[in-house]
C-alpha cells in the first residue's frame, strides 16, 4: 500500500508534498548538496531546501524511502519518528501480526509493533514522511479501526476500553438470559424426568425446535454479531483470525441444526439433529471469557492509569497577590503556584516560599515523606502533607516528571522481548493451520465414523475450532510486561524498554560506580595536613580558590570547609581541569595543582613526605588529594563520603541471589579496599581514569557474563553503555538518563534488587504464560478432533471446548496479575 494514495497533500497527478527535516546542514553548500540529490529523484519536482528552518520540501510521487536515502547519501540526516495508534478489534495474536503487517507495507515505514494487551500500535518512520491519516486507513484497510494518539496518554481510548467492556457485559446477559431457555428445551429431558413428554404436549416437537431456532437467531444476530462482523471478512481476506474460528464453529452448528429443521430431507437418514445449544453456549461462553478478560486487561493497565490520574486537573496560581484557579494546560513557566496541605503538587517548579513534608512515593517509591524548603525542587503529582508551599514553575508539558515516567513505562509495556518473535512466527500460521485441522477432521470422521457419521464429523470438526486459542498466545508476553513494568514503576524503578526486563534476568555481574551509588556522593573534608614550610589555613584557601572553578562533588567539600574556617577565597587567574587527575592554575601568579597521587607523578613532583599520612587516610577509607604551589608539595587534604544507608543489605542480598557484586572506581586503591571491605565486594576495580569504565566492564565481562553496571546516568554514560544492562541512580528530577536501560528514582540501593528481582519474576511469569499457551493447544486440539474416541474414550463437545477456550486467556491474564505482588523478593 502506497501511503501517498491517502495523503491529503498529494496533489492529482504530481505526488505528494513532503516537508522533511535535515540534520548536519550548517552552510549554503550543505543546501546546494541536499538539493540536488532531491531534484535527482525520479518522480521528484518543486524542491527546495531551507537552512533557517533545516527542512527540505518537495513533491514526490514515489517511495518516502528514496528520499531518506538520497539525504544520507549526500552526507546528512533525517531524524526518526514515532507515531502511535490506538486500534480496536483486535482479538487475538493474529490480528496483531495482520495489523503489523499490514503497517509495515506502509511506505516510509521502518518497524511497526502491535500490542494486543494495550491495543497500541508504535509505528517508527523517517520523520516528514508519513502521514498519520495513512496509516489510520491501512489499518483500516486490514479490518480493524485506529485512531492517532496524541502526548503519549490517550483519555479516548480509556474511555473506548471502557465502553468495550460494558457492551461485552451487555451481550454476557443478552446472550445467556437467551440461551437459557434453548438449554432447558433441549437438554431438560436428559436431566429432568418427565419433562421431554411435559414439552412433547405442550409445544410438540416441531414447535419447540422453532423456538430454539428463533432464540439461536437472536443470539447469533445480536450480541454473537461481533464474531461474524470481524471474522466473516477476515476469512475472506485470507488472514482468518480468532473471530473467524468462532464465527465458523457457531455457524456451522447453527446452519446444520437450522438445515435440520426446515429441510431434513436434503440431510442423510438418521443425521436431521439439532445443534442450536452448542452455537449459543459458545458465544456466551466466548463473551463470557472475553469480559472477564477485560477487566483483567483494565487491571493491568493501572498502573498508567494511576500514574496520569496524578496529576491535579488545576492549579492555584498567584498573580497580584491574589490566587486563581487554572486549568493545568494554562499553566507557564514562571507562574508562582500555591500548594496548600493534603494537596498534590500541581507542576514540576522550585520552592520560593513555605516549608512542608511531601510524600514523593509515587516517584521514588520511598514512603517517608521529604521535608521541602526555599530552593528545593518539587515534582508534579507528588503529596503535599502538613505546610504551605509557593513555587514558582519551571517545567511544563511532556518535559514534567511525571509526563516522562508515564511516557517511559508506557515504552517499556508497549515493547516486545526477544521471545516475542518466536511467539508471531507461530500464531502467524496457527489459525490456518486450526482451520485446515478441522476440515481434516471433519473429513476423516465423515469417511471413518460410526454410523451416522455426518453428525460426529460435525460435532468433532467445530470443538477442534472452538478449542485453539491463539487469544492465549498473544496475551502470553504483553501482559506480563504490563503489569511488571506498572509494579516496578510503583517500586520507584523504571525500565525504559521492555527488552531491559529480559536483560537484567541474564545479568551475572552486578558492577558498581562508588561515588554518588555506594556512596552519598557529599563527601566532606576529614583532614588537612601541611607540608613542612607551609601554612595549613594559606594552603587550603588556594586549594579551595582553585576548587571553586569546578563543579566536582570532592571541590565543593573544600570550597566549603574553607568558607567554614573564614577564608576568603581568591579569583584564579588560570583554570585547568585534568580529567582522571585532578586540576591546575594559577592564583595570583603562583602555580597551583590538586588532585590524586598520579596528578602528581605527572606533573613531576615528589609526594614522599606526605606517603605516610596518605596511606593512613587511605586505610580509613578517605580520598588524599594533594596540593602543590610552585612546584613544591604544600598540603594534603582527605574527604569522606559516607556510605549510603542499605548500601551493605543490598549487595548482601545481591550475592544471596547468586550474582558476582564489584566496584569499579577511579578512587586510589587504598581507598576503594576500604569502602569495598565494609560492604562485603571482592571484585574491585580501582584507580580507573573515566574511560577506563569501559574496559572494566569488559574485563567484568569476560570472567564472569553479562554485565549490569550500576552508575549515575552522566558520568557513567559510557559504561552504562557497554554494559549489557545499565541501571542508573537518579532522584525524581533526574529520569531522563539516554544512556540507562533502568532507572532507579530513589538514591536507595534496595531499588536495585527489586529490579533484578521484578525482572526475573516478570521473565518468570513469561515462561509460565507461553507454557501455558502452547501446551493447552498442543494438548487439547487433538482431544477435541476425537483421539480419544479412538481409543474408547469420551469426545470433547463443542460447549467445553468454548469454556476451555475462554478459561485459557482468563487464566493467562490472572497469572500476569500475580505480579501486581512482586518486589525485592518476587
Amino acid at each position: 500500500m502506497n501511503i501517498a494514495l491517502s495523503s491529503p497533500n498529494r496533489r492529482p497527478g504530481m505526488g505528494r508534498r513532503l516537508s522533511i527535516p535535515v540534520v548536519g546542514m550548517s552552510c549554503a553548500s550543505c543546501v546546494g548538496r541536499v538539493e540536488r540529490a532531491l531534484a535527482a529523484l525520479p518522480g521528484a519536482s518543486d524542491v527546495a531546501v531551507n537552512l533557517a528552518t533545516g527542512r527540505a520540501d518537495l513533491i514526490l510521487d514515489g517511495d518516502p524511502a528514496n528520499v531518506v536515502a538520497a539525504i544520507a547519501g549526500a552526507g546528512y540526516d533525517v531524524p526518526e519518528a514515532v507515531t502511535e495508534l490506538s486500534v480496536t478489534g483486535l482479538s487475538c495474536a493474529s490480528c496483531v501480526g495482520r495489523v503489523e503487517r499490514a503497517l509495515g507495507a506502509v511506505q516510509g515505514i521502518t518497524s511497526a509493533n502491535v500490542n494486543l494487551a494495550t491495543g497500541r500500535a508504535t509505528v517508527r518512520h523517517a520523520e516528514g514522511t508519513v502521514d498519520p491519516a495513512g496509516l489510520v486507513e491501512a489499518v483500516r484497510a486490514a479490518g480493524y479501526e485506529a485512531s492517532p494518539i496524541e502526548n503519549g496518554v490517550s483519555e479516548a481510548q480509556a474511555d473506548r476500553q471502557e465502553r468495550e467492556a460494558s457492551g461485552l457485559r451487555s451481550d454476557v446477559i443478552v446472550a445467556a438470559s437467551l440461551s437459557a431457555p434453548i438449554v432447558i428445551l433441549d437438554m431438560g429431558a436428559h436431566l429432568i424426568p418427565g419433562f421431554g413428554d411435559l414439552v412433547h404436549a405442550q409445544l410438540g416437537m416441531a414447535q419447540a425446535a422453532l423456538v430454539q431456532a428463533v432464540l439461536a437467531t437472536l443470539v447469533l444476530a445480536w450480541p454473537g454479531r461481533r464474531f461474524f462482523r470481524q471474522g466473516i471478512p477476515a476469512l475472506f481476506r485470507g488472514h482468518p483470525d480468532m473471530n473467524a474460528l468462532v464465527a465458523l464453529g457457531a455457524g456451522a452448528a447453527y446452519s446444520y441444526s437450522l438445515v435440520s429443521i426446515l429441510a431434513p430431507w436434503a440431510l442423510p437418514p438418521g443425521t436431521a439433529h439439532l445443534y442450536f445449544e452448542a452455537s449459543v453456549l459458545i458465544i456466551t461462553l466466548i463473551l463470557l471469557g472475553r469480559t472477564l478478560e477485560a477487566r483483567a486487561k483494565g487491571r493491568t493497565g493501572a498502573a498508567i492509569a494511576r500514574l496520569v490520574g496524578l496529576a491535579p486537573t488545576t492549579a492555584r496560581v498567584v498573580r497580584d497577590g491574589a490566587e486563581d484557579n487554572v486549568a493545568l494546560a494554562s499553566l507557564r513557566i514562571g507562574d508562582i503556584v500555591r500548594v496548600r496541605p493534603g494537596e498534590r503538587i500541581a507542576a514540576d517548579g522550585i520552592v520560593v516560599a513555605g516549608r512542608s513534608f511531601v510524600d514523593e512515593s509515587m516517584v521514588t517509591g520511598e514512603a517517608v515523606p521529604v521535608e521541602k524548603g526555599e530552593g528545593d525542587r518539587t515534582v508534579g503529582g507528588t503529596l503535599n502533607t502538613n505546610g504551605s508551599l509557593d513555587l514558582r514553575v519551571d517545567t511544563i508539558g511532556a518535559r514534567t516528571v511525571l509526563a516522562q515516567i508515564v511516557a517511559m513505562v508506557q515504552a517499556a509495556q508497549g515493547a516486545k522481548l526477544p521471545i516475542q518473535a518466536l511467539v508471531d512466527r507461530v500464531t502467524g500460521w496457527f489459525v490456518p493451520a486450526v482451520i485446515a485441522a478441522s476440515v481434516v477432521t471433519f473429513v476423516g470422521w465423515l469417511a471413518l465414523g460410526p454410523s451416522p457419521a455426518l453428525g460426529f464429523a460435525l460435532v468433532n470438526a467445530i470443538a477442534v475450532l472452538i478449542i485453539a486459542c491463539p487469544c492465549a498466545m498473544g496475551l502470553a508476553t504483553p501482559t506480563s510486561i504490563m503489569v511488571g513494568t506498572g509494579r516496578a514503576a510503583r517500586l520507584g524503578v523504571l525500565f525504559r524498554n521492555g527488552t531491559a526486563l529480559q536483560a537484567l534476568r541474564d545479568a551475572k555481574v552486578v558492577a558498581f560506580d562508588k561515588t554518588g551509588t555506594l556512596t552519598e556522593g557529599r563527601p566532606a573534608l576529614t583532614d588537612l595536613v601541611a607540608a613542612q614550610g607551609f601554612e595549613a589555613d594559606a594552603v587550603l584557601r588556594l586549594a579551595a580558590s582553585l576548587e571553586s572553578r569546578s563543579e566536582h562533588p570532592i571541590a565543593r567539600s573544600i570550597v566549603e570547609a574553607a568558607r567554614e574556617r573564614g577564608l576568603t577565597l581568591l579569583s584564579p587567574d588560570r583554570f585547568e581541569a585534568v580529567p582522571g587527575y585532578g586540576i591546575e592554575g594559577e592564583i595570583g601568579g603562583q602555580s597551583i595543582g590538586v588532585g590524586a597521587r598520579r596528578h602528581m607523578q605527572k606533573l613531576g613532583i615528589a609526594v614522599t613526605d606526605l606517603a605516610e599520612a596518605a596511606d593512613r587516610m587511605e586505610a580509613e577509607g578517605k580520598s588524599p588529594l594533594h596540593i602543590a604551589i610552585d612546584g613544591r608539595l604544600a598540603g594534603l587534604v582527605a574527604v569522606s563520603d559516607p556510605i549510603k544507608p542499605g548500601a551493605a543489605e543490598a549487595v548482601s542480598a545481591l550475592r544471596e541471589q547468586g550474582l558476582v557484586v564489584a566496584m569499579v572506581t577511579g578512587d586510589a586503591q587504598g581507598v576503594a579496599s576500604a569502602v569495598a571491605a565494609r560492604l562485603g565486594i571482592a571484585e574491585i576495580a580501582a584507580e580507573v581514569l573515566p574511560g577506563g569504565k569501559v574496559e572494566a566492564v569488559k574485563a567484568l565481562r569476560a570472567r564472569f557474563g553479562p554485565v549490569a553496571f550500576v552508575g549515575d546516568g552522566i558520568n557513567d554514560a559510557p559504561a552504562l553503555a557497554e554494559a549489557e544492562i545499565g541501571l542508573a541512580i537518579g532522584t525524581g528530577t533526574d529520569i531522563a538518563v539516554e544512556s540507562a536501560d533502568v532507572v532507579l528514582m530513589s538514591g536507595a540501593l534496595s531499588g536495585i534488587v527489586s529490579a533484578i528481582g521484578l525482572s526475573r519474576a516478570v521473565m518468570r511469569n513469561i515462561a509460565q504464560n507461553l507454557f501455558w499457551a502452547f501446551a493447552y493447544n498442543v494438548a487439547l486440539i487433538p482431544v477435541a478432533a476425537g483421539l480419544l474416541h479412538v481409543v474408547g474414550g469420551p469426545s470433547l463437545s463443542p460447549i467445553l471446548a468454548a469454556g476451555a477456550m475462554a478459561l485459557s486467556s482468563v487464566f493467562v491474564l490472572a497469572n500476569a496479575l500475580r505480579l501486581r505482588r512482586a518486589g525485592a523478593d518476587a
